[in-house]
């Protein structure tokens, strides 16, 4: 099987959570830039001093969500919420745009381009004022994980209030956007087949979930939990344009590593698990068990930072994973910076620099600045893309699927992976919602379909080793 990265062999420089890596995934022209440093040299990029680094469905009828036992809530009434999430209705943010030629099906190809592991939860979003975030004793602008009376008491105070559901999370933002980015044929190279595993209750909600992500061309694989509650992110926008959220977990960060998804990792060529997963001790071994399996059946495997806060609370299971089965690290400045356990005085440059000594490729995306694609010790800058912003939620989540789509697509050049990625973060940014459009997502592929076309690449990706440089 033809190789996918050249990139690092166990790394140099030691970290006190790396115990060793794991045999590397084999190389491929993908990445053969790394094996000569002198081709990075073209994009600016210097060497690190490590010395000062230290290791929607639009209703009012909110009414109709009863508080039940066990934590969970059901749907008193056949109304409109239930009848709306059974039958798909679009969201006014999801850009569900018929795909010309495209239609989602049930079938399940013979493998996988990128499975995604991660939490399923549905998205409730709605604008209230700052005196509804006092009223209820929030404080505007964080996030905060909610138990069932505490969803339910917020639920009620939105009663007669507009708002929109959606299949959310962070994770499948991603995973959309490379689903639409991928929805056809590209020289020669068949369309990519995207899927998520996760957890979904047995709920209308977990109905809705699974319903919205296969309307976008993503299957989600795994079995609904029987009795199981679906989790729910309730975002509250002020006026302002502050996002306050307000997290039930349900089952959501529930993952069990059984045969079922060990098959479905074999089959995979990349893995992305979600950060947010780390919240529970018995998912973190979960996630070790889906790591090292991926590995071993060659599959690469990329990890999504999160949240600065998971990781400060989650250090040590994050630097034991992504620095031994990692091949690819996705975070924004300030996760990247908690991952170096550096300070907001130092720069993102030099925290992708760092952490590019542990993690073959890492990705950080530093809001307006730019971005930084870290190799080996050192940085290649990607200039922000020029657009008005509208909405800057989700940019991070369009940024990692532009780079996924790059090394899925074969991009041999750092620059042109991350001017796609930032160029599809922008498309998002000057939108209202988190979902990269149809549209959108053809038009970006076709400008760079010359690019695509003249990039030595493989379409048999594998990862079982990594080659040294």
């Amino acid at each position: 099987m033809s190789s996918f990265f050249s990139l690092l062999s166990p790394p140099t420089t030691s970290h006190p959570h790396i115990i060793t890596r794991h045999p590397p995934p084999p190389s491929s022209p993908i990445f053969s830039l790394y094996r000569n440093p002198l081709s990075l040299y073209a994009h600016n990029t210097t060497s690190t001093n490590l010395s000062s680094l230290h290791g929607p469905i639009q209703t009012s009828k909110l009414d109709t969500m009863a508080k039940i036992s066990h934590g969970s809530f059901r749907v008193s009434s056949l109304s409109n919420f239930e009848r709306e999430l059974g039958t798909g209705s679009q969201d006014d943010d999801d850009g569900e745009e018929e795909i010309e030629g495209v239609t989602p099906t049930s079938d399940l190809p013979d493998r996988w381009d990128v499975l995604g592991l991660g939490q399923a939860m549905v998205d409730f979003s709605g604008t209230v004022d700052d005196e509804f975030l006092k009223r209820l004793g929030l404080e505007k602008g964080t996030r905060k994980v909610v138990n069932h009376e505490e969803r339910g008491r917020v639920l009620q105070a939105m009663d007669g209030c507009s708002y929109k559901a959606a299949a959310g999370g962070s994770l499948s933002n991603s995973l959309v956007a490379l689903a639409r980015l991928g929805c056809k044929p590209v020289g020669g190279r068949p369309a990519l087949n995207v899927a998520m595993a996760g957890s979904v209750g047995s709920d209308p909600l977990g109905s809705f979930y699974r319903s919205k992500l296969l309307r976008a061309n993503v299957n989600f694989l795994s079995e609904p939990v029987k009795d199981g509650t679906t989790g729910t992110v309730i975002v509250l926008t002020t006026p302002d344009a502050q996002r306050t959220m307000l997290s039930y977990q349900g089952t959501s960060s529930t993952v069990n590593y059984d045969p079922c998804l060990a098959s479905i990792i074999s089959k995979t060529k990349i893995l992305v698990v979600e950060g947010y997963l780390f919240e529970l001790p018995g998912t973190i071994k979960a996630i070790s068990k889906a790591c090292e399996e991926a590995r071993r059946s060659g599959a690469l495997v990329a990890i999504t930072a999160s949240d600065v806060s998971c990781i400060e609370r989650h250090y040590d299971d994050f630097w034991e994973i992504a620095g031994n089965c990692a091949d690819v690290v996705f975070a924004n400045s300030d996760e990247a910076r908690a991952l170096c356990n550096i300070t907001a005085k130092d720069s993102a440059i030099s925290a992708t620099r760092y952490l590019s000594h542990f993690v073959p490729v890492v990705s950080v995306t530093d809001g307006p600045k730019g971005s930084y694609i870290g190799v080996k010790g050192e940085a290649v800058y990607i200039p922000p893309s020029p657009c008005v912003p509208v909405d800057t939620c989700g940019a991070g989540d369009a940024y990692a699927s532009g780079i996924l789509y790059g090394i899925l697509r074969g991009v041999s050049d750092l620059r042109g992976m991350g001017t796609l990625a930032a160029r599809v973060a922008a498309t998002v940014v000057r939108q209202q919602g988190t979902r990269l459009k149809v549209q959108d997502a053809v038009e970006l592929v076709e400008s760079f379909a010359l690019h695509f076309e003249h990039s030595s690449i493989s379409s048999d990706i594998s990862s079982d080793q990594i080659s040294s440089l």
